[in-house]
């Protein structure tokens, strides 16, 4: 049953977690939650549905993806293989889909299937070209004939790269060959896919009491300036969506989406939004605050107000790697981090190859340039972080971004960068939740086999990228309103993959022994502030946190090895520091051998009550925490098995890419503000 694990962490409240091994075998008993009247919910409904048989005001963990694509967007994989959003939602759901490898005929001949049902999924094509490609693809149009939708047509990778250009530059045109001078014509023609796209998803959301499983109308806001990301993921509340989307051609920066989105969502009607960051990791220093404004006072705090309204959350993993930190950023006092460069794509002070791309041919040219990445100086903006080049910004980062917000705060009174925590996968190939390390099997072109996954590819695909995370929220039930309240309220939580189970409260005084009661969650509650919360006042009290993670239960998941809280904080002088610290569990014995199997201790489940005993009331401050698995194979090892010893590249045992990898899960940030 989808809820038996999730209704058993809430009868537990985690309260049995230790550093001692739990035994969860048995959870069939657990009871079912009552139906309750909708009026009684701690959820504002906006849409008519039936209310969840599962509820809880002590909230559901769910899991699901927000940042999917499928042929409807210009550069995706699924284009091989005819993957739609109605396919991406049946994947979602659990069923088996047509996958690679093509056959002789060019249809897909494989199939592909999740290991479990996801709880909800947002389907996120570009809603840039959705009317370019229509336009170029289907005889008759106005423009189909034309030079340039000829070009578009020659194969995949030269309609994306016509089509990409537009967005690389701070000042994007539609193409007005294609488009007409006025760009109507490939606006027209984009009514019909995002017809389809908001359709798909109203077909697949479960509205019976049942709430199997939730869909979203959304879309990827697709900026590359300086080919630097600039990408959000906008998620609508319910079917109430505007006529088109908001694209980066119509809108080039963020204050602009979200004043178009304004001006296009029909409030009244009940339409509502949210936009999600993501691969922040290769923006360099463009999601900064502020961009393309003048930064008065005024503008400033109109800014962060819009910001904690319309952008509560960001992507912290994703298929193009991890954006949870780095080391070596001079502007942040804080001891090396080996878990940042789990899965990363950056490393301060060191030289990287990168790719150049020749926009005349499509062609990349790997590894022929030579860059030390190095900080961005005061004021610089970079260029090429999607190619793996540029300079680095601390907003480029979730941890450091979370301090430069402190420190603006600290002169506007409010905070730009206050952002919870989600992870996705980002597959081009419609398969949402496909993250296993163990049964991978690619999210963009060139990612179809083994032989081709363990090649270097475009961007950080290939043998460079992985199989992305998974968004997790602690929401009432599962239905629209109720995730969508969740990521308003930063209630939510990203994993590296595994259906890891966090929880995080922070107070000024909980009970030592709380970890052992059964009533965990509700004195979490009722005594302070869940994940994504601002601690009050502080008087002469230290901040007390419990902390908790339940292992994946899943077939191949890892024991637990520790639990960390990351501390972030801006000292009287305006110096930015963080630090880790192990709270349960630790590093110990866990080992994989050269088959992949792993030996060592490990824990079910962790918990623990931890007071900050050199906490300052003087100083802003945040907390999360990260959940950290033992080490497994890493992707890549299992696919280098797939293939006959003669055919493996060096990459499979010359130690140029880690063997191991340790999945992990990351809270959203509790915040406390003098």
């Amino acid at each position: 049953m989808r809820y038996q694990i999730s209704l058993f962490v809430l009868s537990l409240g985690l309260g049995a977690c230790s550093e001692q091994v739990a035994d969860t075998a048995d959870q069939s008993s657990t009871p079912v939650a009552p139906v309750v009247t909708a009026t009684d919910r701690m959820v504002t409904y906006t849409e008519a549905r039936e209310p969840c048989t599962h509820y809880t005001e002590n909230r559901l963990p769910l899991f699901g993806d927000v940042h999917v694509h499928t042929n409807f967007s210009f550069d995706a994989a699924a284009n091989a293989i005819g993957a739609t959003p109605v396919d991406a939602n049946r994947f979602a759901k659990g069923e088996a889909i047509p996958f690679w490898p093509l056959g002789e005929d060019g249809k897909p001949g494989g199939t592909y299937q999740i290991d479990r049902p996801l709880d909800f999924l947002a389907v996120t094509d570009h809603g840039e070209f959705l009317g370019e490609r229509r336009v170029c693809r289907e005889p008759g149009s106005p423009s189909y004939d034309t030079p340039f939708c000829q070009q578009t047509r020659a194969d995949q990778r030269t309609g994306m790269v016509l089509l990409g250009q537009v967005i690389t530059t701070e000042t994007p045109e539609r193409i007005a060959e294609i488009c007409g001078e006025d760009g109507e014509v490939c606006l027209e023609y984009a009514r019909n896919p995002w017809q389809k796209m908001a359709e798909a998803a109203e077909a697949a959301y479960d509205k019976s009491e049942a709430c199997e499983f939730t869909s979203f109308v959304a879309y990827e806001y697709t900026g590359t300036p300086q080919t630097s990301n600039y990408h959000r993921n906008v998620i609508f509340r319910n079917g109430n969506v505007p006529d088109l989307p908001v694209s980066y051609i119509d809108a080039p920066y963020d204050t602009a989406l979200w004043a178009g989105l304004d001006a296009a969502c029909d409030e009244a009607a009940g339409c509502d939004y949210l936009t999600i960051p993501h691969n922040s990791n290769l923006a360099n220093g463009r999601m900064a605050p502020y961009m393309r404004l003048e930064p008065t006072l005024e503008n400033r705090r109109k800014y962060a107000e819009t910001r904690q309204d319309r952008e509560p959350i960001m992507e912290i993993f994703q298929h193009k790697g991890g954006s949870e930190c780095i080391n070596g950023l001079t502007s942040i006092l804080a001891e090396p981090d080996e878990l940042c460069d789990v899965e990363g794509v950056r490393w301060m002070g060191q030289e990287e190859s990168y790719a150049t791309r020749d926009f005349s041919t499509g062609q990349l040219v790997m590894g022929q340039q030579t860059e030390v990445t190095q900080e961005c100086a005061d004021g610089e903006v970079g260029g090429n972080g999607m190619l793996g080049a540029g300079c680095v910004h601390p907003t480029d980062f979730h941890r450091s971004g979370l301090l430069v917000g402190l420190a603006e705060e600290q002169e506007i009174g409010i905070n730009p960068v206050k952002l919870g925590a989600i992870a996705s996968t980002d597959t081009h190939a419609a398969t949402p939740g496909a993250a296993r390390e163990d049964d991978w099997r690619g999210h963009v072109s060139v990612e179809a086999t083994p032989a081709e996954r363990l090649q270097p590819g475009l961007l950080t695909s290939g043998i460079d990228g992985n199989p992305g995370g998974l968004a997790g929220v602690w929401a009432v039930e599962n239905s629209r309103d109720a995730i969508f309240e969740a990521m308003k309220r930063r209630e939510v939580f990203g994993t590296s993959g595994p259906r890891i189970v966090p929880r995080f409260f922070a107070g000024w005084g909980y009970p030592a022994d709380a970890c052992s009661r059964a009533d965990l969650v509700d004195i979490g509650y009722a005594q302070g502030v869940p994940m994504g919360g601002d601690l009050s006042a502080a008087g002469e009290a230290k901040p007390t946190f419990i902390a908790s993670a339940l292992r994946d239960s899943g077939d191949g998941s890892a024991p637990l090895q520790k639990l960390e809280l990351i501390k972030g904080w801006v000292d009287a002088d305006g110096k930015m520091h963080s630090s880790v610290t192990t709270i349960a569990g630790g590093d110990n014995d866990a080992t994989v051998a050269a088959d992949g199997s792993r030996k060592g201790g490990g824990h079910e489940s962790l918990c623990a009550v931890y007071t900050d005993e050199a906490f300052d009331a003087s100083v802003p401050s945040y907390y999360y925490v990260r959940a950290v698995e033992n080490p497994t194979w890493r992707w890549h090892m299992y696919d280098c098995q797939r293939l006959p010893e003669a055919e493996r590249p060096a990459a499979c045992s010359d130690g140029s890419y880690p063997s191991t990898v340790q999945e992990m899960a990351w809270t959203s940030p509790v915040w406390y503000k003098p």
